[in-house]
């Protein structure tokens, strides 16, 4: 069956993030900054800049109202203050999120067990069954490009996809850390499966997977409670391998991109810094620091 072209992205937010505690237990992980902006903002962007309609957030309970706050309140006492001041430049920002796209934010369904791919089958009411969409996990940033517009760029000439997954070149001393593609298809791009955090010597090639896919209907097949992996979870890694091994097609394409992860303290650092040195007016004094730092 051919799907329409995506006009919706799933992005998800709906984990603990134990590993930043206690912030995150009252700030969810997304919402951390990169400069003067959240996280979630930068994967909204990207979606809105590839012409996305409708990203439906799949939160925590306890960030849900804070996600809907952030995109909702126009804070129109900060607006008069700055106009007051003269300062009303100060507030284009704060008008630059309140002109996104539509977003709507939805909880996990309890109901569900752990797993990346539990806040992409609790918005399953959100896709029609004709249409493609988007999923990603909000941990991941990419810079330079819009991943995205690949994937909808790659679903148009690929119409026979039964799903897209975007990839990352790696060293190949790293890829143990990683999710390792092996293509059945080298010519054709087209996934066999993915092997999580294989042997260096065993990784079948230096292509990794992270959190940008295109994804049809077909996947919600395979994401159901009853469907769990490794560790009794619900991966969205095992539900694009059924599809493939049912027979449908799944493309891999290379980011024309950066990708970074920001889901541990690390790796949010260095993206941190990466952002920092690329995009801020005081980075050489950033450089500085590190240079004179003993």
């Amino acid at each position: 069956m051919k799907y329409r072209q995506p006009t919706k992205a799933i992005v998800t937010d709906a984990g603990f993030a134990s590993r930043f505690l206690p912030i995150t237990k009252t700030i969810p992980k997304a919402m951390l900054p990169l400069g003067n902006r959240p996280i979630m903002q930068f994967i909204v962007e990207e979606c809105a800049a590839a012409g996305i309609e409708e990203i439906i957030i799949v939160a925590t309970p306890e960030g849900k109202s804070i996600y809907e706050d952030y995109f909702n309140n126009s804070v129109n006492h900060i607006r008069k203050q700055l106009h007051a001041q003269g300062k009303d430049d100060r507030y284009a920002p704060i008008q630059a999120v309140l002109d996104f796209p539509k977003i709507v934010v939805i909880e996990q369904d309890p109901s569900y067990p752990y797993g990346n791919g539990s806040p992409i089958a609790s918005a399953r009411k959100f896709i029609s069954d004709d249409e493609a969409f988007v999923a990603i996990y909000s941990d991941d940033v990419v810079f330079g490009s819009s991943d995205v517009k690949t994937l909808i760029d790659a679903y148009a000439q690929h119409p026979d996809a039964s799903a897209i997954i975007i990839a990352q070149e790696m060293p190949r001393e790293v890829l143990n850390k990683y999710g390792v593609i092996r293509l059945a298809d080298e010519a054709a791009m087209t996934l066999q499966n993915i092997v999580e955090k294989p042997a260096i010597e065993d990784a079948p090639s230096n292509l990794t997977s992270y959190g940008r896919y295109l994804l049809t209907p077909e996947v919600f097949q395979y994401l159901n409670p009853t469907a769990t992996g490794l560790d009794g979870e619900l991966w969205t890694v095992d539900a694009i391998t059924k599809m493939v091994e049912a027979g449908g097609k799944v493309y891999v394409e290379k980011t024309r991109g950066k990708w970074m992860t920001t889901g541990d303290p690390k790796n949010y650092c260095m993206t941190q810094l990466e952002y920092t040195l690329d995009n801020e007016d005081f980075a050489d004094d950033v450089r500085a620091l590190v240079a004179n730092h003993n």
